[in-house]
């Protein structure tokens, strides 16, 4: 008779799976952390997002997920001064590095939308 973590070593384990929503919250928050991003063209800052229930922190952000492949649109309000297309690729690549490395999906697309500029 085997015992139970016979058993478990002999199965495979249960598939698992991600909402949407997480995918687009973890890209989101990974966007926010980029110096130059003010933020989600949802008005959510990174100090609003400490303060405020996260359920919306999505707002500005959109994602694809199929075959364990992700697209990611994020429409971001940019600070004044900032260039904007090294902080995009900053903003685009710890996206793709932050979703690939939290979910074990393949991240194929980051577009980010540049909704507006904040003057500070």
């Amino acid at each position: 008779m085997e015992n139970s973590n016979e058993k478990l070593a002999n199965n495979e384990i249960s598939s698992i799976k991600i909402a949407d929503d997480v995918v687009a919250r973890i890209a989101a928050l990974a966007a926010l952390e980029i110096e130059g991003v003010s933020s989600l063209a949802g008005n959510y800052t990174t100090e609003k997002v400490e303060k405020v229930s996260r359920k919306n922190i999505t707002k500005g952000s959109k994602v694809q997920v199929a075959d364990g492949k992700v697209k990611v649109d994020l429409a971001l309000l940019m600070d004044y001064g900032y260039n904007i297309p090294a902080t995009c690729k900053k903003a685009q690549n710890k996206v793709k590095d932050s979703v690939e490395n939290m979910t074990g999906l393949s991240v194929v697309d980051v577009n980010i939308r540049v909704a507006g500029i904040k003057a500070q």
